[in-house]
């Protein structure tokens, strides 16, 4: 009761205050603009999740689409920004033999077709969560990719049941290079991770799968909250103070609308991911750099990091998937800029990841990396989450006839430019 009483009590504070919490300081030449400023944060994503048993299934996706075009709509208009609407479900595909998957790519085309027409991003959870090697894997896979664009995967790399999935991390090295191969940058690979002990609900792809009865979350993009909350504090528990009362009273807001929308749609709210997603004009690396005074990777980085997953897990409100803090490199203009002057590499993510992140997140290697170096990367994120109970993710990049130090760049344009990481 007491924890239901603390929820009710931020949500009726949140749902109370204005949506920009603070601005950042913005010089000019004399002039001052009279622009609002901008929002501290948004939802990067709703997700709703639905349990479905093949891809040919179209009519509880199209049930979804419609209860996110309400959610969405409902969220607008009590005054918050939202970025996407998203889909995730049951991981069907894992179940499908080698043999009847090319009947369940054309259903998987079809499906995508229909999402790309609607604007919705799609997750198929793990593709394998057996703890196997499946050499037949790696190229169906990045047929798929070739073909759909909406679609998001992964393969679970460890659980709790059975810890490290030394195995199913060979099949995903196989994954990660062929789907490097699909596009030559590599790019390719944003679609996919290798997810060691994730839970289901998550809003954020691709690690998101679902498990139970018809439900939804919502993920945050909030980076420039923390940057407000880490300005001018004195220390790291200052700073995470300052960011639990923040984010207790923004979503707290949030929240309340949330618990609406289930009421009304039937849907179970699993609650928020606070993650403080970043864009390339909402930089996490930014926001640390705030607190510690010095260039990301630098001497402190690690206490920063601490302070942000601190405040995400002490919060009033519901929380779901990662809650902690994502370090993706080539999302980040911050973060890619700092790796391209070298002062962070794999290791320091990893230590990063101990107290706080979600792994190795969109991390550009060499293109001519092996199999059973990216498995043994693999091996590692997972027994720091088997070790740690928490969850991590791996997003690797295999760059084409790149080598470690290069620089690169991709065609997407929400991938930074940055360099190649030595593995």
């Amino acid at each position: 009761m007491a924890n239901q009483s603390r929820r009710e009590f931020v949500g009726l504070l949140g749902a109370a205050a204005l949506l920009p919490i603070g601005s950042y300081l913005q010089r000019s030449s004399g002039s001052r603009r009279s622009a609002a400023p901008p929002a501290r944060f948004k939802i990067r994503a709703i997700t709703a999740g639905i349990p479905l048993e093949t891809a040919a299934s179209l009519d509880p996706v199209t049930r979804a689409i419609a209860m996110l075009r309400r959610a969405r709509a409902r969220l607008e208009a009590a005054g918050f920004q939202v970025g996407g609407v998203r889909i995730s479900t049951s991981p069907f595909v894992s179940d499908v033999g080698s043999a009847a998957r090319t009947s369940v790519l054309a259903d998987l085309q079809a499906l995508d077709r229909l999402l790309v027409s609607e604007h919705v991003s799609f997750g198929l959870g793990p593709v394998l969560r057996a703890d196997r090697y499946d050499p037949a894997l790696a190229d169906w896979m990045a047929e798929l990719a070739r073909t759909t664009r909406n679609l998001s995967f992964n393969v679970a790399i460890a659980s709790p049941e059975r810890g490290v999935h030394r195995e199913a991390s060979r099949s995903a090295s196989e994954i990660i290079l062929a789907l490097a191969r699909a596009k030559s940058d590599g790019s390719a690979n944003f679609r996919f991770a290798a997810v060691a002990n994730m839970p289901p609900g998550s809003p954020f792809f691709p690690g998101a799968y679902h498990q139970g009865a018809a439900s939804f979350s919502i993920g945050m993009e909030s980076p420039l909250m923390v940057y407000d909350a880490f300005a001018n504090a004195a220390d790291p528990a200052e700073g995470e103070s300052r960011l639990r009362d923040s984010m207790n009273a923004a979503f707290g807001g949030v929240e309340s609308v949330a618990l609406t929308i289930a009421r009304e749609e039937g849907y179970d709210y699993l609650g928020i991911d606070p993650s403080p997603a970043p864009s390339e004009q909402s930089s996490i690396g930014t926001a640390l750099e705030a607190l510690t005074h010095v260039p990301f990777g630098s001497a402190s980085t690690l206490q920063a990091c601490a302070a942000v997953t601190g405040a995400i897990k002490s919060l009033g409100v519901r929380t779901c998937g990662y809650a902690g803090l994502m370090l993706p490199v080539l999302e980040d203009p911050i973060l890619a800029s700092r790796a391209t002057e070298g002062r962070y590499g794999i290791r320091e993510l990893l230590l990063y990841s101990s107290v706080c992140a979600t792994g190795l997140d969109c991390v550009p290697i060499p293109g001519d990396t092996t199999p059973a170096r990216i498995a043994s990367i693999l091996d590692d994120v997972a027994t720091m989450s088997t070790r740690l109970h928490k969850p991590l993710a791996a997003r690797l990049f295999p760059a084409s006839g790149k080598a470690a130090g290069e620089h690169i760049r991709f065609d997407d344009p929400g991938l930074m430019p940055s360099v190649v990481f030595e593995v």
